[in-house]
């Protein structure tokens, strides 16, 4: 997957500088918006665009991971 470096939006939800929760909750809202809405549903991409710009590449990788093995540490 090709990593994107661009500036996301921002988000009241998330003013510090640390943007680990922003990253988490890109990513998890992606899968749930998916889960719901099926992988073709356009919408769903802005998570993604989020997430793959501001979580370091093994983040996603060790996430990935966990939801395929059933163990990631949140709903989806």
């Amino acid at each position: 997957m090709e990593q994107l470096k661009e500036t996301i939006p921002y988000d009241p939800r998330f003013p510090n500088m640390n943007q680990t929760r922003n990253c988490w909750q890109n990513y998890v809202d992606f899968h749930r918006c998916q889960k719901i809405k099926g992988e073709e549903y356009e919408p769903c991409q802005y998570f993604f665009r989020n997430f793959r710009t501001i979580c370091p590449n093994s983040w996603v990788e060790k996430w990935d991971e966990q939801r395929e093995a059933g163990s990631f540490p949140a709903k989806i």
